[in-house]
């Protein structure tokens, strides 16, 4: 577990705002003869006798009704370190246990504070029990509650959880800087052809050879920006916010007259099985567009002379499955959990050289989420790879019983 200089700006500024609030709370005085009812959460609330026998600090009520609303991770400690109140995520993310404060560091911070008067923030990275063991990053304050409350010497210490916020950071700079990385190499590419064409203008043979090279890249660059907006648009509309019927068999044939070309000319036969008339919910070009990302895939990674195949079948009432194999290459293992991932290759080389753009799975994931679905892959090196969509089949209205 590691301490770091100073907060995130919005968890700090969340941090510091329900300080505040707690704190103008415990200011206020309670009215003659009331006491903080103990809730659920509460550890000695009322004034109560301590381990060495002394009498424990009453929490005001006005603190206890604010404590019990803020969303963070509240922890109140007397002037012993016994913990008064904690909230429901505190215990939960395994900061508090009984009337313990667990957490060595956020115990330091808290004497510190209790010591010198003084307000601090920071960030911690903590091992938290509670939530599988792993390691959350909390932005975290801990303030003083100032001698007239509760006798003096309490402690309140907030800690709001970092680790989806900073997780979907690490998510936009690793797709700005991917992003970027793909559009330089087409752009750069063209770049140089152009200055190649210009010094070999005497050389017709020439130009034209590099002529074609420009068109590919150009291609090459303009999928790249049509996939990114595809992208786009469909994480901007999960789920489908207007579904239609979309009648599968044709989609399977939208797909297979859109590949059919590329396939033909590796000499890969395209083929289809499985049930007809299925139907889903959903976005008929979008599923085109997953499942033609699919077919490229298998047609670019299995050998010449071979066979793709696509299959759809109902599992019983609730789901319809459709299904991409293919007999190429195959995935290795420790691959598979990161295919989906936008701009990864398996093998960047081939996927460059065939003209993909690194963004072909992610548009199948996110399509396939997008109708409420979920896509899996079961692949073996040397043996093929087998893409399958499971997608909530569509409920028909019950027909009525003609009259007998």
């Amino acid at each position: 577990m590691s301490a770091k200089g100073s907060a995130q700006a919005n968890g700090a500024a969340s941090a510091s705002a329900s300080a505040a609030e707690v704190t103008a709370a415990a200011s206020t005085p309670a009215k003659s003869g009331s006491t903080a009812s103990a809730g659920p959460n509460t550890v000695g609330s009322a004034a109560s006798a301590g381990p060495n026998g002394q009498q424990s600090a009453r929490l005001p009520a006005g603190l206890a009704a604010v404590l019990a609303v803020l969303s963070s991770s509240a922890v109140v400690i007397d002037s012993t370190d016994r913990v008064l109140r904690a909230s429901q995520a505190a215990r939960t993310f395994g900061l508090v246990k009984g009337d313990k404060l667990v957490v060595g560091e956020l115990l330091a911070l808290a004497r510190q504070v209790r010591r010198d008067g003084e307000i601090r923030e920071g960030e911690l990275d903590i091992s938290t029990d509670g939530i599988n063991g792993r390691t959350t990053s909390f932005a975290v304050r801990v303030a003083p509650l100032g001698a007239a409350v509760g006798g003096g010497g309490l402690v309140l210490l907030l800690a709001e959880d970092q680790t989806e916020r900073r997780r979907v950071e690490e998510v936009r700079r690793d797709f700005v800087a991917n992003t970027s990385h793909e559009l330089k190499t087409p752009v750069g590419a063209l770049a140089l052809l152009a200055e190649t064409v210009e010094d070999a203008a005497d050389d017709p043979e020439a130009v034209r050879r590099f002529a074609g090279r420009m068109r590919q890249e150009a291609s090459r660059l303009t999928n790249l920006v049509q996939d990114l907006i595809t992208l786009n648009r469909i994480q901007a509309a999960e789920p489908i916010p207007d579904p239609a019927p979309a009648d599968l068999d044709a989609v399977v044939a939208e797909a297979l007259d859109r590949c059919r070309m590329k396939a033909t000319a590796r000499g890969i036969e395209l083929a289809a099985t499985g049930t007809r008339g299925l139907s889903v919910l959903g976005d008929e070009e979008l599923l085109v567009t997953a499942l033609r990302n699919l077919l490229d895939n298998a047609v670019v990674y299995s050998p010449e002379k071979t066979r793709v195949l696509i299959s759809t079948r109902r599992d019983g009432n609730e789901a319809i499955e459709l299904s991409v194999a293919d007999q190429g290459i195959g995935i290795p293992e420790r691959d598979l959990e990161r295919i989906f991932e936008r701009f990864y290759r398996v093998d960047p080389a081939r996927s460059r050289a065939t003209g993909g753009t690194g963004l072909g799975l992610a548009i199948v994931k996110h399509v396939t989420v997008a109708h409420g679905g979920k896509v899996t892959v079961t692949s073996k090196e040397g043996a093929g790879s087998t893409f399958t969509l499971r997608l909530p089949a569509r409920r028909l209205p019950a027909k009525p019983l003609a009259p007998s």
